[in-house]
C-alpha cells in the first residue's frame, strides 16, 4: 500500500509549480449551463461556491492537509454513455480568482481513476483550473471487485473502457467546457498531470486523443499494464515452484548485500546505484551468510539465492526486477492486490483463484492471456505519437530506477520504439530517469521538485528541459536528473550537491 500510496499523492507531492496567476476575467456565478459530450449523455449538472480552507486528505493517509485553499467553484457533471448502464462522475474546480488560463486533468493511481480532493485542491491553490473523473468505477485503488465483472460473472467491458480510455476524452471535453463557461475564455493552455495510472492516462491521452492537452507530465507510466501488472506475480511464482518462500528479513538482506556491491559505482557512496546496468552483483556471493531475523540466526542457502536470482531475471517477455529495489511488495507473503486483482477478475473470472499457488506453466498461460485480450484496450503503448506531435504537444516522463511495481525499463523501451518510429524525439517527447526513486516518490535517491514547471516552461516559452532539478525526501542531497540516455557521472566536489556531477553518455 505504500507505493501505491506514493502513486496517489505524487501529484502533491512532486508536481507544486509556483507561478504568477494572471488577472482572470470576472468570474461568473457558479452555475453551469448546458453541456455536449459527442458520444455521452449528460444526465445532471451541480455547482456550488466553496470557501476554500482546509482541505483534507482521505482517513488513514498521514499526509497534513491542504491549507489555505482560496474560494473556488466545484462542479460535478454527471454522464452515461448509451447502452453502457455506466454513471460517469467529471469534477471540476475553479479557483474564484487568480486563474492562471490554465486548465489541468488530474489522474489517478491503482484502479482509481482519478486524484482525491486533497489532489485538486493542491492545484487550485496554484492557479489552475482542474478536473478528474471516476470513469464509473468505483474509486478503490487497489482492486476492482465492485466493477470489473458484470451480473453474469463476465468482464465488464463498457466499464474497462472507462477505466483504460473513454472516460479521459469526457473528462477533457467537460473540463475545458465548464472552465470556458465559468470565466467567459477557453483555457489559454492544456496539461495532463499524473503518476503511475495518472502516467499511463496521459501517455494514452496523446496517443488517442492527441488535441486534447499542450502538455503531459506522465510519471512512472503504467503503459504497459497487460504485462507488467501480471510480472509482478512473477516472485510469487518462483517462491511456489521452487517451494521455498523467503522472510522480509532474508529479502532485505540481498537487497543489502546488492546495494553494497555497487552503490559505490559512481564513485559516490549514497546507498544509491546510479546505473542499474552496471551491477553485476551475484545473489550466489551471500550463499553461506549468517543473519539474524526476529532473534534467530538464519543461514542463507543456496536455494535461497537461486530464489533470489530468478526473481530477479524476471518472468520471459519482460524485465527483470533491479537490484536495488525493494522486493517485499511483489515477493512478500501477500501478492501485490492490484496484480492479483487483475488475474483474478479480468483473466480468470474468478475472485477466488489463489495467486500465490501458481506454476510456471500457469503463470505463462495468464501472461499470455493478457497480452492477449487486453493491450488493444488498456496497453498504451502505440509508439505512434506523430499527431501528438503536429499538434505542437510535449510530454516530460520520469521515472526512477527503483521502482518495484513499473520496471523503468518498460518506459525506456517505449521512448526507443517512439525514437525508431518518429526521429528526434526529443523534439517534443523527452524521459529522464531518478537514481534510486521508489515508485512516483521514495526511496534514497532524487526526485523531480517540480516536474509540471518543466512542461508549462517548454510549452509556454519553448524551453526544453536538459535537466530536472531533484533533491532527496530528506532534504540533504540535490541533483539534476539526465536527459535519457545520458547518465549522472561524479566530477567531484560535495556529492550532496548537484554541482559535483554531470551528464554524460554511459
Amino acid at each position: 500500500m505504500r507505493r501505491l500510496f506514493g502513486a496517489m499523492v505524487a501529484l502533491a507531492s512532486a508536481t507544486v509549480m509556483i507561478s504568477t496567476p494572471v488577472s482572470a476575467s470576472a468570474a461568473q456565478d457558479c452555475a453551469v449551463g448546458k453541456l455536449s459530450v459527442p458520444g455521452a449523455e449528460v444526465v445532471s449538472v451541480t455547482a456550488a461556491e466553496k470557501p476554500g480552507g482546509t482541505v483534507e486528505w482521505p482517513p488513514g493517509y498521514p499526509i497534513p492537509p491542504v491549507t489555505d485553499v482560496p474560494p473556488y467553484c466545484a462542479v460535478t457533471v454527471m454522464l452515461t454513455h448509451p447502452g453502457a448502464g455506466d454513471k460517469v462522475a467529471v469534477k471540476v474546480w475553479l479557483p474564484v480568482s487568480r486563474w492562471t488560463g490554465r486548465f489541468q486533468g488530474l489522474g489517478g493511481g491503482g484502479y482509481s481513476m482519478g486524484g482525491w480532493d486533497a489532489d485538486m485542491a493542491t492545484q487550485v491553490k496554484l492557479g489552475y483550473a482542474v478536473a478528474t473523473t471516476d470513469g464509473g468505477v468505483e474509486a478503490n485503488p487497489m482492486s476492482p471487485a465492485s466493477w470489473a465483472l458484470d451480473e453474469n460473472g463476465n468482464v465488464n467491458k463498457e466499464l474497462l473502457k472507462n477505466f483504460a480510455s473513454r472516460s479521459l476524452h469526457d473528462m477533457a471535453v467537460v473540463g475545458k467546457a465548464v472552465t470556458t463557461q465559468y470565466y467567459g475564455r477557453a483555457p489559454k493552455y492544456s496539461y495532463w498531470n499524473g503518476c503511475s495510472t495518472g502516467g499511463r492516462q496521459g501517455m494514452e491521452n496523446a496517443q488517442s486523443f492527441p488535441d486534447d492537452y499542450d502538455g503531459i507530465n506522465a510519471v512512472a507510466p503504467a503503459i504497459n499494464w497487460d504485462r507488467f501488472i501480471v510480472a509482478n506475480l512473477w516472485a510469487q511464482v518462483v517462491q511456489n515452484e521452487e517451494k521455498n518462500r523467503l522472510t522480509s528479513c532474508e529479502l532485505d538482506a540481498f537487497e543489502k548485500a546488492a546495494v553494497d556491491a555497487c552503490d559505490k559505482i559512481d564513485g559516490v557512496a549514497d546507498r544509491v546505484i546510479n546505473d542499474p546496468r552496471t551491477c553485476r552483483y551475484n545473489p550466489a556471493d551471500l550463499i553461506g551468510t549468517k543473519i539474524v531475523c526476529e532473534g534467530q540466526e538464519v543461514t542463507i542457502s543456496r536455494a535461497d539465492a537461486e530464489v533470489v536470482r530468478k526473481i530477479w531475471n524476471g518472468p520471459r517477455g519482460w524485465f527483470g526486477f533491479n537490484k536495488g529495489a525493494d522486493l517485499e511488495w511483489t515477493a512478500g507473503p501477500v501478492p501485490f492486490e492490484i496484480s492479483a486483482t487483475w488475474v483474478q477478475y479480468f483473466i480468470k473470472q474468478n475472485p477466488q483463484y489463489d495467486v500465490t499457488k501458481m506454476s510456471y506453466a500457469e503463470y505463462y498461460r495468464n501472461f499470455v492471456a493478457s497480452q492477449v485480450r487486453y493491450n488493444s484496450i488498456i496497453g498504451a503503448d502505440d509508439p505512434d505519437l506523430s499527431a501528438f506531435r503536429r499538434s505542437g504537444g510535449k510530454i516530460v516522463t520520469w521515472h526512477g530506477t527503483d521502482d518495484a511495481l513499473i520496471p523503468y525499463q518498460g518506459t525506456v523501451d517505449y521512448r526507443e520504439r517512439v525514437a525508431r518510429r518518429t526521429g528526434n524525439v526529443n523534439d517534443f517527447y523527452r524521459v529522464f530517469l531518478a537514481p534510486g526513486v521508489d515508485h512516483c516518490f521514495g526511496g534514497p535517491g532524487a526526485a523531480p521538485i517540480d516536474p509540471l514547471a518543466a512542461v508549462v516552461d517548454w510549452v509556454e516559452k519553448g524551453k526544453a528541459p536538459e535537466t530536472l532539478p531533484a533533491r532527496t525526501a530528506d532534504g540533504r542531497a540535490s541533483r539534476n536528473l539526465c536527459l535519457y540516455p545520458l547518465v549522472p557521472k561524479y566530477i567531484g566536489g560535495d556529492p550532496n550537491s548537484a554541482d559535483s556531477f554531470t551528464c554524460r553518455k554511459a
